[in-house]
């Protein structure tokens, strides 16, 4: 499964090797880069102009767009990684991106799963993501889709996602 179609609505796993689809990941990100959710600031220079060869040099990568006709209006982009625990390969969904006029419309949840379609043919055995806590409105379609919080031992508590810059 590579495509899917509704109405005017496509979704389907970029190419980074299409001058379109190259150009709509580098708008999309951008967008989704200015919005509150994605940290209000835009893409640097050097991300807008290396983004799509630098995907398209790690393998382990992959992109799903959602085209509305012409017009791209979504974007998910995954990077594999490892499960020690299960000794298989894991999909980390790193950016789901749908442009405000889009939204509401059950693209996002389409582009899920073509990813979990791909993430399947690669033998992964889960999909993650992180999620801020105050985007209540991915957080209930994450939830929709079958993603839960992370927990081994409930008297553990949940996982948390840290991180610690090494460029700026």
């Amino acid at each position: 499964m590579n495509d899917v179609a509704t109405s005017r609505l496509t979704i389907c796993r970029a190419d980074y090797g299409n001058p379109d689809h190259a150009s709509a990941i580098v708008g999309l990100l951008d967008a989704y880069a200015r919005d509150a959710a994605g940290g209000g600031e835009p893409l640097s220079a050097f991300a807008k102009t290396h983004l799509v060869q630098a995907l398209a040099a790690r393998p382990q990568a992959f992109s799903v767009l959602a085209f509305d006709g012409a017009q791209p209006v979504g974007l998910v982009n995954c990077i594999e990684g490892f499960s020690t625990f299960a000794c298989r390969p894991l999909v980390n969904v790193h950016d789901v991106a749908v442009l405000p006029s889009h939204r509401g419309q059950r693209v996002a949840g389409q582009m899920l799963a073509l990813a979990e379609s791909i993430a399947r043919e690669r033998g992964a055995c889960k999909m993650t993501l992180e999620v801020l806590q105050g985007n209540r409105s991915a957080l209930r379609l994450y939830e929709r889709v079958g993603f839960a919080a992370y927990q081994l031992d409930p008297a553990m508590g949940q996982a948390q996602f840290l991180q610690k810059w090494l460029v700026t």
